[in-house]
Order: structure tokens, then sequence, then C-alpha cells
């Protein structure tokens, strides 16, 4: 299926069937149960509404000190493997020769968000950041490769993938909110997001 795109953005929709996203929910299982998923700080010291963690050789952490990777779970060890489904994911769309390093993962219960930001914090940006996202739908804003401006939105429902690559890669975007309640995935409700970078 051709993807829709969105200021360059591409949005490949119901690209995973409930078969393969029930199977990608269990192999995430698996990675949380090693790497737990926590509520990180801010530098300006507030919580953020999504919990998170990762898989792969780097995870993605933010305290007051800033934003960074890093090599361990808060609770020391290392992060667990990215599980070989969600590769499959990023060698299927990504178009780039480099595996990925990196893959967070958030959690929105209800009430979560995440506001207009870009992926920034990587040394290649010629490697695209892969998007994938399961449970209930989130409403997705996509902006500018510069702060301000007019935005779209559009609603990213559990199976959809979205690439972020090319004249893309540093667009800002953000999830204004999540409709709770609106998949039977997750058996107590909420949104898994992950994405997929080259942090070196």
């Amino acid at each position: 299926m051709t993807p829709l795109l969105v200021r360059g953005l591409e949005i490949h929709q119901g690209y995973l069937d409930r078969a393969s996203q029930t199977a990608l929910v269990g192999d995430l299982r698996a990675v949380l149960e090693t790497a737990p998923l926590f509520s990180p700080d801010t530098p300006y010291g507030r919580k953020m509404s999504v919990r998170m963690s990762s898989a792969g050789q780097y995870g993605w952490f933010s305290d007051r000190s800033g934003y960074r990777y890093v090599p361990r779970h808060p609770n020391g060890t290392p992060w667990p493997a990215i599980p070989a489904s969600v590769l499959a994911i990023w060698n299927d769309v990504s178009g780039c020769a480099r595996s990925p390093e990196c893959c967070l993962i958030n959690w929105y219960g209800e009430g979560a968000r995440m506001g207009l930001h870009q992926d920034r914090d990587e040394t290649d940006f010629d490697c695209p950041v892969v998007s994938i996202s399961l449970g209930d739908e989130a409403l997705f804003r996509i902006g500018n490769p510069t702060r301000g401006g007019k935005t779209e939105s559009l609603w990213l429902r559990s199976g959809d993938v979205v690439v972020m690559g090319g004249s893309a890669r540093l667009t800002y975007h953000g999830v204004d909110r999540i409709r709770f309640g609106s998949s039977a995935l997750l058996p107590r409700g909420g949104r898994i997001n992950l994405t997929l970078r080259v942090v070196s």
C-alpha cells in the first residue's frame, strides 16, 4: 500500500494487522520485564506524562541534566535487545542501510500527551526515525522544520507506522491527546509508541 504523505512524513496506515500487533505487544512485554517503564523528569523538574523505556544499544533518558542517550536503564541493567519483529519493520520501511541503535518505548495513559518537539539528540540525521503505533488512537500534530507556523493533525491508529526522513527528519511533531479506550489491543487501554533511531 502506498503511504500517505503529509509534510514529507510517510504514514503507512494499517501497516500491521491485528495478529501482528498482538505478537508485537507480546515481544514488548518481554523487554519490559527487564527494563520496566519509568517516568522521567524534564530538565525543568517536571515529570513527563508519558512513561517510557527502551531497547537496543542505547536508551533515551531525561532528567535535570538534560536530554540524552544512556547505555543502561535507571535500574542499572543494560537495555534489552530490540526484538526481531521490530527490526523487521525498520528493514521494510526505513530505506536505511544502518540498523537502529535505540527503540524508545513510550506508553500513553489517559490524559498523557507529548508537546511539539524535534528528534535531534542523534548525531546522524541522514537516518530516519520510524514510529510504530499500538493501542489507542492518538491525535498526531505535524509542524515544520522550525518552531512556529501552521500545523496539521491526524489520528494515528493501532498498526500505523510513520517514517520521518529526508527533509522531514527534523520536523516538529507531537501528540495532543489519545482517544482512551478506542482500542482493545491493550487490556488496560492506553497507547504504546515505538520510535526507532540510529543514535551514533
